[in-house]
């Protein structure tokens, strides 16, 4: 069974750039009727914060997604624990005493003779009289991962054969001076327990990549247990990177802003694809069009207008049955079927429902220039008779173009101002038998109504 994960660390709100890499996860595993897990990748305890893991449930659950119970990687600390004693075993784990400030000199001699930064393995050949030195002053060792100095090579289910030669890269750190173990580690040792089988990310990961199919094979797996897929990054509107440090673009901001949960999912699912942007009114709609071959080589660049845009439409092609929930959830209970049909045409979020209730149903201060104050003064005595309905619009306002051949917007502004204090809205021959005969009247009288 194909089986996938996301695995975000509650270090932070989640931003629409993990959220895009954790969907396409997501529409991967259902695509193949597989299983979608939930890990936090908690073992950072300094910077990890319950209230960052119930902010990301949250916004898991508005989503929509389904997916296994989570589960911590701080509860999972004997596995990682018997992983390193394999690593030990077979001599594939070394400590390594460089302080912090030596490591950083090191790097940047490095550097300054143009060559890359990668650690020079001095530990290996550290006597035991000096390993026992380092310590008696005091100094505790961090642990390194021994490379063997070969090239990896894999079948990347987005870019094709991609190989990496292990000598360009440093022996990795799995576990901290301060004991901790490090996210490389964690990682493999919960992806082999938990049987994934696909890791689907951003090509930032592609040297990890490398690393992480030999700590595999290190702890018994195969070079192809996994299969890997690296995707461009999201990029900010401006060509920067994303970053949940920051809190770009966060889900909860984007929640806070009226942004409905379908038209994110459809924008993020699409965007960097060969799919035109479209909004879907449901996951099944995406999974049905989900390709992973789809997406391009190119990093994509996220636009808020351009998802602002997307909820609209999404908004226009929903039914008020469709839509009832959401407006209770939203306080806009007082909705009923007639506005919602008359409105929805002229609404991004569903929170702009409140202005255009407040001009149908509210007072209003009619505004009536002095040159049109006559025209007005007709309009009121040609109000059509009851019952109001789409065609009253039309023959009111074509009663009055034959009486003062006004045509255009000197035939319709005036009575839009006079009627909603407004420029623009929504269609009049939709909203005029929301007003209704008595307001209107009032309004034309110059009256607020």
């Amino acid at each position: 069974m194909v089986v996938l994960r996301f695995a975000p660390s509650p270090t932070g709100y989640l931003h629409v750039g993990n959220v895009r890499t954790a969907l396409i996860n997501f529409l991967f595993a259902q695509t193949n009727q597989g299983r979608f897990l939930l890990r936090f990748d908690d073992t950072d305890t300094e910077r990890s914060q319950n209230k960052f893991k119930e902010a990301i449930l949250e916004d898991l659950d508005w989503l929509g997604w389904s997916f296994d119970p989570p589960f911590y990687q701080s509860e999972r600390l004997a596995l990682y624990d018997k992983a390193v004693e394999t690593l030990k075993k077979c001599g594939r784990l070394y400590p390594c005493y460089e302080t912090p400030e030596e490591l950083d000199f090191k790097r940047k001699r490095l550097l300054a003779a143009g060559r890359p930064p990668v650690y020079d393995r001095s530990a290996l050949s550290l006597r035991p009289d000096k390993k026992a030195a380092y310590e008696a002053e005091g100094r505790i060792p961090h642990w390194r991962f021994r490379l063997e100095d070969r090239t990896v090579s894999w079948e990347d289910l987005a870019r094709g054969p991609l190989s990496y030669e292990s000598t360009a890269l440093s022996d990795p750190i799995l576990i901290r001076a301060n004991g901790s173990y490090v996210y490389t580690l964690c990682s493999v040792v919960d992806d082999l327990d938990t049987g994934i089988t696909h890791i689907i990310r951003g090509n930032d990961h592609i040297s990890n990549t490398a690393v992480q199919i030999q700590l595999t094979q290190a702890l018994g797996g195969a070079e192809t247990t996994f299969q890997f897929a690296h995707l461009p990054l999201l990029m900010g509107s401006k060509g920067e990177s994303l970053s949940k440090r920051l809190g770009s673009l966060s889900i909860q901001d984007l929640r806070r802003d009226g942004i409905e949960a379908m038209a994110l999912n459809s924008y993020l699912s699409q965007l960097g694809s060969s799919q035109d942007l479209s909004p879907q009114k449901n996951l099944k709609a995406l999974i049905d069009s989900f390709s992973l071959k789809a997406f391009s080589a190119n990093s994509p660049k996220f636009s808020l207008e351009d998802l602002e845009r997307l909820n609209g439409r999404l908004l226009k092609a929903l039914s008020f049955k469709e839509v009832h929930h959401a407006l209770g959830q939203k306080g806009l209970s007082h909705i009923d079927e007639a506005f919602w049909l008359a409105t929805r045409e002229n609404i991004s979020i569903l929170k702009d429902l409140e202005t255009l209730w407040s001009i149908v149903r509210e007072p209003v201060k009619p505004i009536i220039e002095e040159g049109d104050k006559n025209y007005i003064a007709l309009a009121l005595t040609h109000l059509p008779s009851s019952p109001w309905d789409e065609t009253t619009w039309k023959t009111w306002t074509d009663k009055l173009k034959q009486e003062t051949e006004r045509k255009g917007k000197a035939l319709f502004m005036p009575l839009r101002r006079a009627l909603t204090a407004q420029n623009h809205g929504p269609e009049m021959k939709k909203i005029l038998p929301l007003i209704g005969k008595k307001r209107t009247r009032e309004r034309l009288a110059g009256n607020s109504a």
